[in-house]
């Protein structure tokens, strides 16, 4: 039997569990160690730590502290790994928990960390989706059923002092070229609600001041939201501390490429069962600077998709220079002004397309002055057919079914 090295209550807090920590500093001491070789199970609460509820109010999306995010399982030592090395990880399996059959995803309030699209989606809502096995459904999404590809939506090792240093500055420097921005620029070290797992609280005060937060993917891997990093997926992170400290958390049943909600896949508590192994010095014999990775082989078959196109002209007509960014959201919002012809609300169909297995591609970058960005909708996750044709879209939905939002906010 493979041995769970780490193991959650979900009826319990994540600061009470001593294994869990919500950011990344070389001093977290190591929750368990291991060997180049072994596998185990590590468990996992969802991101939040338990803060969004199975229920139709969006008040917990609304106050949702996102400085507590993410909490992680780990870090987990790897006997022999040192600076340098590259750290293989190999994804063997991945599952929800019998008792909590059930996901989320949502939006955040603008003022509380927006999204892609929040010029579009100021306001906080959330849609609950429910497991049935490999496939999921929502309540507040009706008409959809898809097949989740369960993945970490962050995982990665502990930096070394150094890096930690570099990361703040950077990220500092950014957020002071507009410090009054809403969201801000950048989530910068906050202590408060900083938990260090088995740090000693006087040590954990002082690193807690200087962690840095784990919204962002950098060097280390972190909070990369790749969706095909699923089972047989294998990973190669670089070492940059004395027995690398690699974490896992964020797991996701299911999104779209993106996940341009924020709180934009299908969000789960659940466990991971993983390998590790190590190539001495990896990191110059590659020239590794981030993490590579292989997908998995397994995949939810979709063959046929409508393709929505984006253009780096933004909402009100200006041009920009190949910017992807302003591509991509021109291909998101297309495909929701598509989707709201069908009946769903715009807010559903944001949901949708942080949640399914949409796909999204850079389609040219070298067309002066637009880069063309593509998203791909597969059309076999709908109930109805929604490909154009002479008569017309048909309504499926009649605006009796929505997703919740926060009582105060309800217009």
């Amino acid at each position: 039997m493979t041995e769970t090295i780490i193991k959650v209550d979900l009826k319990k807090s994540a600061y009470e569990n001593e294994n869990i920590h919500n950011r990344w500093h070389p001093d977290i001491p190591m929750a368990a160690m291991v060997k180049p070789g072994d596998d185990f199970i590590i468990e996992c609460v969802d991101f939040t730590g338990g803060q969004i509820k199975n229920n139709d109010d969006a008040s917990d999306m609304r106050d949702v502290d996102l400085t507590q995010v993410h909490f992680l399982s780990g870090p987990v030592g790897v006997e022999g790994a040192e600076p340098g090395d590259l750290l293989v990880v190999d994804i063997l399996d991945i599952g929800t928990f019998d008792e909590s059959q059930w996901g989320f995803n949502g939006f955040f309030s603008k003022n509380n960390g927006g999204g892609f699209l929040d010029e579009h989606f100021p306001e906080a809502q959330k849609s609950i989706w429910d497991f049935n096995g490999m496939f999921t459904s929502s309540r507040h999404v009706p008409g959809v059923e898809f097949a989740g590809l369960i993945h970490p939506g962050l995982i990665g090792c502990l930096p070394s002092k150094e890096l930690l240093k570099d990361w703040n500055t950077r990220e500092k420097s950014l957020y002071d070229t507009e410090p009054d921005r809403v969201p801000a620029l950048a989530a910068l070290p906050s202590a408060g609600s900083a938990h260090m797992g088995r740090m000693k609280p006087e040590e954990a005060k002082i690193a807690g001041a200087e962690g840095a937060r784990t919204a962002p993917p950098r060097e280390h891997g972190g909070n990369c939201d790749i969706k095909d990093l699923s089972r047989g997926s294998k990973m190669y992170f670089p070492v940059y501390i004395k027995d690398a400290g690699l974490s896992v958390g964020d797991l996701h049943f299911s999104q779209g490429d993106g996940e341009i909600t924020f709180c934009g896949a299908i969000e789960m508590a659940g466990w991971i069962h993983l390998r590790v192994n190590l190539i001495k010095g990896g990191m110059e014999k590659y020239a590794i600077k981030n993490p590579i990775f292989k997908p998995s082989p397994i995949t939810p078959k979709y063959d046929d998709y409508l393709i929505f196109e984006g253009i780096s002209v933004d909402e009100q007509g200006k041009q920009h220079y190949l910017d992807v960014n302003v591509a991509y959201r021109q291909a998101c919002l297309n495909a929701i002004e598509y989707l709201k012809k069908f009946g769903y609300s715009g807010a559903q169909a944001y949901s949708l397309l942080a949640t399914a297995p949409v796909q999204g591609h850079i389609s040219g970058v070298v067309d002066m002055p637009n880069a063309c960005a593509t998203l791909w909708l597969p059309t076999d996750i709908f109930e109805f057919d929604i490909k154009p044709n002479a008569d017309g879209p048909t309504k499926f939905l009649d605006g009796s079914v929505n997703m919740p939002l926060a009582p105060d906010i309800k217009k």
